[in-house]
């Protein structure tokens, strides 16, 4: 075998032009495919951060109604039959295998009655939080403190907000330790938050904004055990859930909205709870932008035909130029057998060298791409070895005739003609 190879190389040096234009279908079939894999994925992967954020697993389980969240609003009627979230139902959904942390909260969107002294901000969102939200929607405090056990035990009239918020109402004034009137009831600003990853996302339809409001719209956070001092009653709560990794966003969420729907009494109510499916959004237009590019890469693959046709011609006429060589070997008593391994070789390192520089080139065509367009590229190594492996079976099995027809051949005819 590996004196095979040697004189593969040694046929291909020989060579050099013709071997090139002879690997140039190769070369440009497995650039093409994996530059465009390299889109696809990179496609992908800015798909899913800019719906699931970049490593966010955080999951909105919500209370719905008709397919739509569902808002209370001043002077509505709060829904018998939609209790509280209790301890044992948290400590019930911390048992799933894809759930790594919960928390609940209670939200209004407030589009007045937000001051601070004369200065006042609207469509802001007001949320009553427990002492587990911060961590586990990944804040972090960015001046001041956050909540602390006494905070709900006294009910204190404290108020965490975050940069959105701060630049709104407060413009270049340190915010810590102000008071700011919200409905009415003075509330002392203790601390700013931040979120800890840089994710912006992309807002193009009212499904979107609809999605991303609350993170878009500046926030305003107080103890849940003061939700009450400003709207004078509780009210159902929606819970957010930190999943193991990305992957179980999906599956954590309905098991989720599982167990807290068992927890409704109220038979005739259509309101349930319902956990934001990003993930599968994430997914869908995912293979959506598969089956456009996979077509991309069906018409690439079409050069890789062309170049295992150019293969199997060269190697004919490799047949044609050494069949004295091939007597000789064979009048010495090869077998057909070895002269059908060296020729098949000899096809499939040459396609082997053509999928290694399409390889080359196919990630440099990439990060042209990406440079030129601003296209997420990522290079899939799985599917560079795979395009390797692939040009080695085209070799083999475009050289297999070519190298049939040499093992066949008759010594006494090869030399004769010589």
């Amino acid at each position: 075998m590996f004196e095979n190879i040697r004189l593969a190389f040694q046929g291909i040096w020989s060579h050099k032009m013709r071997s090139f234009l002879t690997m140039l279908g190769i070369i440009i079939g497995i650039a093409a495919i994996i530059a465009i894999v390299a889109t696809i994925t990179g496609t992908n992967e800015e798909i899913k951060n800019k719906l699931v954020g970049s490593g966010n697993n955080t999951v909105n389980v919500k209370l719905s109604q008709g397919g739509y969240d569902y808002t209370i609003y001043s002077g509505d009627e709060i829904p018998w039959g939609i209790p509280a979230v209790t301890q044992e139902t948290k400590d019930k959904i911390l048992e799933l295998d894809e759930v790594e942390s919960v928390t609940t909260y209670s939200s209004r969107y407030l589009y007045d009655g937000v001051y601070y002294g004369t200065a006042s901000v609207s469509s802001l969102m007001i949320m009553g939080v427990d002492t587990s939200y911060f961590s586990t929607c990944s804040y972090r405090m960015k001046s001041g403190r956050g909540f602390d056990q006494e905070d709900y035990d006294l009910y204190r009239k404290v108020l965490i907000i975050d940069d959105v918020a701060a630049k709104g109402l407060f413009k270049k004034e340190n915010p810590l330790g102000k008071t700011v009137e919200i409905s009415g009831t003075p509330f002392t600003v203790i601390g700013v938050v931040k979120k800890q990853s840089d994710f912006e996302p992309e807002i193009s339809s009212i499904e979107d904004y609809y999605t991303y409001a609350s993170d878009s719209n500046g926030l305003l956070f107080i103890p849940k055990a003061s939700w009450p001092i400003v709207y004078s009653y509780d009210e159902p709560e929606n819970v957010v859930i930190r999943a193991r990794s990305t992957d179980d966003m999906t599956q954590a969420g309905q098991k989720t909205a599982k167990i807290l729907n068992a927890t409704i009494t109220n038979s005739e109510t259509n309101i349930k709870y319902r956990a934001e499916d990003l993930l599968g959004q994430a997914q869908q237009l995912q293979d959506l932008s598969n089956a456009t590019n996979m077509q991309l890469v069906w018409i690439a693959g079409i050069s890789l035909l062309v170049g295992g046709i150019g293969v199997m011609n060269i190697m004919l006429v490799s047949v044609t130029e050494r069949i004295s060589e091939i007597g000789l070997k064979k009048a010495i008593g090869a077998r057909k057998g070895t002269i059908l391994a060296q020729f098949l070789t000899e096809a499939a390192v040459l396609t082997s060298l053509g999928g290694l520089l399409g390889v080359a080139a196919g990630a440099g065509a990439a990060q042209v791409i990406h440079k030129v367009s601003g296209v997420a590229v990522g290079v899939s190594v799985p599917a560079a070895v795979i395009a390797v492996v692939f040009s080695t079976v085209i070799g083999v099995v475009f050289g297999f005739l070519p190298s049939v027809q040499a093992a066949n051949l008759d010594p006494i005819e090869a030399l004769r003609r010589e």
